[in-house]
């Protein structure tokens, strides 16, 4: 059911079988799954996920390419209702291993917020992690473009910039070698700095013999209309045609309310094994938390492994249900 601050309190003293951080579709897919093979489980969402941005699945099998991920996520968020799953909008601040029970705090409401915790036997870590954008004064300009041709995802979107004039926007000079890889889909790149570091010599020589311009004045705005960015005004009052564009500058991940569970990891991402399961037997990480491609086809797999590890776990400990018991049951 959908909980809430009016009715949440029925639920505090249930231990779920699992508790997933995160409404994304890896979370959805992992609660679906445990409905199905009638485990408990509550979903936490803090709400404005990557996939949430995505405004067409135009790679995702079975879907029409103009589908928005909401459409998606409202989808999956429905159906896991139906099947009984418990669904909370709020966002996990601390998780704690105690006898072998999760301890898992959580915000609810931005204003006079309240801060109960619920228990659970396994913790899904599906909360993903957020794309960094250009900082400008006016963000909305910035919003206005993301996810429509300004894209953060070359791997989802490099086809939609395909022979396109690109730019490329970046936050620190290592980014700018995705330049290399994106000429795979266009040889029209630009490159922008935002003003917010030096670029060495060597790069500099690299992308001049690549013939990608290089802009290091801040963004001013970026320009176009309905949705659809057609290029860039900088402070010093240059304009630069663009069709499409690339953010290259780096991910948040939220995966705090881990910080004091030792996990193996490498950098930010959650080493798991083939069923996603973490160096913790009962916390089982997916999607853009592991490492791996960062798709909404993988973490909806991931959702599935995650799902199945926790039944057979939970299956093999638990006695085998006799014909007998199903006679009396059924006589009641």
């Amino acid at each position: 059911m959908k909980l809430s601050k009016a009715n949440l309190d029925q639920k505090l003293d249930h231990t779920y079988d699992a508790i997933i951080v995160g409404g994304g579709a890896g979370g959805l897919s992992t609660a679906i799954y445990l409905a199905r093979y009638r485990l408990s489980c509550l979903v936490i969402e803090k709400g404005l996920g990557r996939s949430f941005w995505m405004q067409h699945l135009t790679n995702y099998l079975g879907l029409s390419p103009d589908t928005p991920g909401r459409d998606l996520l409202k989808q999956g968020q429905e159906h896991a209702l139906d099947l009984g799953v418990d669904f909370l909008n709020g966002f996990v601040e601390h998780a704690e291993d105690k006898d072998d029970i999760f301890s898992v705090r959580v915000k609810v409401g931005k204003k006079d917020s309240i801060y109960p915790t619920f228990k659970s036997k396994y913790i899904v870590a599906a909360s993903g992690l957020i794309d960094n954008l250009p900082q400008l004064e006016d963000m909305q300009n910035v919003y206005d473009y993301a996810g429509y041709n300004l894209h953060v995802c070359m791997i989802c979107d490099g086809y939609e910039m395909a022979d396109k004039k690109c730019g490329l926007f970046v936050s620190r000079e290592g980014a700018i070698n995705t330049a290399f890889v994106l000429n795979w889909f266009t040889p029209y790149i630009s490159v922008f700095t935002n003003g917010e570091f030096e670029v060495g010599d060597q790069m500099r020589t690299k992308l001049a013999e690549h013939g990608y311009p290089l802009y290091e004045s801040p963004i001013a705005k970026f320009l176009g209309e309905n949705n659809e960015m057609d290029g860039v005004e900088l402070v010093d009052g240059t304009k630069v045609e663009l069709e499409t564009g690339l953010v290259a500058m780096g991910s948040h991940y939220y995966n705090d309310y881990l910080k004091d569970i030792d996990l193996e990891r490498n950098g930010e991402n959650i080493i798991t094994d083939e069923m996603c399961r973490s160096s913790h037997p009962r916390i089982f990480a997916l999607g853009d938390l592991k490492q791996g491609l960062n798709q909404v086809s993988i973490a909806v797999a991931d959702g599935t492994l995650a799902a199945t590890g926790i039944w057979r776990d939970i299956r093999r400990s638990s006695p085998p249900r006799l014909w007998s018991e199903n006679v009396a049951v059924a006589s009641k």
